[in-house]
């Protein structure tokens, strides 16, 4: 976007003592003709160098007369990168008219460029000591100042005035201190600069070890990475940047190879709140008999999976599926013209489910394999800054519900069968004053085999209080597109891949988007929500079960 590259120049930071005489160029905008209030900006001409930016920008930019030289630097991770671009690289006038126009009582000649599908027109004057361009691509001649910019004829930018300031100190131009870097490598500092990256697990084992040491509860730490589960949760404790509670943007990014194990297998990232961690943190470490057990209607019994009136249940984040052994068995099943993806990368936002209410949380991620090398993984959330017009008095509300994903399955705990004979049913109390209220539901159907659950569309429904408020057949028909993530995946006679097929909600080497079901008709008060699935019979020793996670959230009063 042309407008990007402006840079306002209002405040001036200056840096090494003399006395100096420099000129500040005011210009205004316009849209369709119409002044645009609170859009001036000015930039600052002094001995050959023009100044577009405030000296504590992150992104500078200059016009170097003195050297031919457009010139960007950044400041990234207390370091300083320039990329520089010679004029004679610079876009060329399509045209160049001979004709004099006026422009704020000033003579001017005009240049027209057209720059990705614009047309931009230029006016430019030779009679003011101070040199340069609010564009810094757009200076026709380098012995004149540019009077007016308009972009297809609807968007203008023109010369307001001049003045001559005398000012104590230079202003700082840190050319000498910055390290070059190519034009690609900067327009990747300019990016990272634009938000918060918290690293939270890099190439981390995921796997069964059943050797693994305990952990001491009352001796965590943060940053510290524990294994969790004979080594089927990696678990850790991170700060949240300040950011978090001026509504900033969030976005789970994970990466995930195979070091061992060539199945697709359930993995999720999910939150401990901070009022459960020490019963949750007790259950992975000594004993599942911790947490509050429900019992369907054949006696299975199923610890930690809803919310009672003293735990909640882990709030997940995002539900991935591992490939068929992407990474490790690349090598091992070579196929011409199969270039094998050499990880897995899945990336979500998860804004509604990071709350703003404290500084640190604990973030896991589970991966159901019993192969003692694995998985390995890498994860970190970026933290985006909000819109200031979007920050307000509101706080965020979640309030997570029920998650059938068995994260502590190699510690013994069960799978969720229960929708054979049963309802999963948790009462809950709506608070007052919630604005938007809406429950996140992620469903995955599970069964291996022909009949299963896995490959059969069921029926999933919603009721609060006993009426219907969603409904669906959760269904994948896209799996194919995967095909050179999964290198492990079984191959049949009719020339399908195992990791081709259909089905219920989730692909191997993908996520599973939650669903959004609006909840606004709901009132304030106690209610009670039921979850319902169609779930298909059991054949011998395979049976069905289901991956469900219900989490509300919202906006509340702080």
């Amino acid at each position: 976007m042309l407008l990007a590259s402006i840079v306002l120049f209002n405040n001036y930071i200056l840096a090494q003592k003399n006395n100096k005489i420099v000129y500040k160029v005011s210009y205004q905008q316009f849209s369709n003709g119409k002044y645009q209030e609170n859009r001036d900006f000015d930039m600052v001409y002094s001995n050959g160098i023009c100044y577009l930016s405030n000296d504590d920008d992150k992104i500078r930019h200059y016009i170097d007369l003195t050297k031919k030289l457009n010139v960007d630097i950044i400041t990234y991770n207390d370091s300083l990168y320039k990329t520089l671009s010679h004029f004679d690289n610079l876009p060329t006038p399509i045209s160049i008219s001979d004709s004099v126009e006026i422009i704020n009582k000033h003579k001017c000649k005009k240049a027209v460029y057209s720059s990705f599908s614009n047309t931009i027109e230029v006016w430019y004057n030779d009679e003011f000591e101070a040199k340069g361009s609010p564009y810094a691509n757009f200076l026709p001649d380098y012995n004149s100042l540019v009077m007016k910019v308009e972009i297809n004829g609807n968007r203008s930018i023109v010369f307001d005035k001049i003045q001559k300031i005398k000012i104590d100190e230079l202003l700082a131009y840190p050319f000498e201190n910055a390290i070059e870097i190519t034009d690609s490598e900067f327009e990747e500092l300019k990016i990272l600069s634009r938000y918060i990256i918290v690293p939270v697990f890099d190439d981390e084992r995921v796997n069964f070890n059943p050797e693994l040491p305990k952990l001491n509860i009352d001796d965590t730490l943060n940053d510290q990475i524990y294994h969790l589960s004979n080594g089927g949760v990696i678990l850790k404790k991170i700060k949240l940047p300040e950011i978090t509670k001026k509504g900033a943007s969030c976005f789970a990014k994970l990466n995930v190879k195979s070091d061992g194990d060539a199945y697709d297998r359930t993995g999720s990232i999910f939150v401990i709140q901070n009022e459960n961690q020490n019963l949750i943190l007790d259950a992975f470490n000594n004993s599942l008999d911790v947490l509050p057990v429900i019992q369907d209607k054949n006696g299975e019994e199923y610890q930690g999976i809803i919310k009672t009136t003293d735990y909640d249940p882990p709030i997940e984040l995002m539900r991935f599926f591992t490939s068929f052994g992407a990474g490790n068995f690349n090598i091992l099943r070579p196929i011409n013209n199969y270039n094998w993806a050499k990880d897995i990368l899945y990336k979500q936002e998860i804004t509604n489910l990071i709350p703003d209410d404290t500084d640190e949380i604990w973030i896991g991620v589970f991966i159901g394999n019993y192969d003692k090398n694995g998985h390995k993984v890498s994860l970190e959330l970026d933290f985006y800054p909000g819109w200031e017009d979007e920050i307000d008095s509101l706080s965020k509300f979640i309030m997570p519900l029920f998650n059938t994903v068995n994260i502590m399955e190699m510690s013994g705990q069960n799978y969720c069968k229960l929708f054979k004979t049963d309802t999963l049913q948790v009462e809950f109390n709506l608070p007052e004053h919630l604005t938007n209220p809406q429950l996140i539901f992620t469903t995955t159907g599970h069964g291996g085999w022909g009949n299963g659950d896995e490959f059969v569309s069921k029926l999933n429904q919603v009721l609060i209080d006993g009426n219907k408020v969603f409904e669906i057949l959760p269904w994948r028909t896209d799996c194919a597109t995967y095909r050179l993530s999964n290198p492990a995946s079984g191959n049949f006679g009719n020339g399908l891949s195992s990791s081709d097929l259909s089905r219920s909600n989730w692909c191997p080497g993908t996520l599973t988007p939650p669903y959004f079901i609006p909840l606004t008709e709901i009132e304030p008060g106690k209610h009670n929500i039921q979850i319902i699935i169609d779930q298909g019979e059991d054949e011998g020793s395979s049976f069905n079960h289901w991956s469900v996670s219900g989490t509300i959230v919202g906006k509340i009063k702080k």
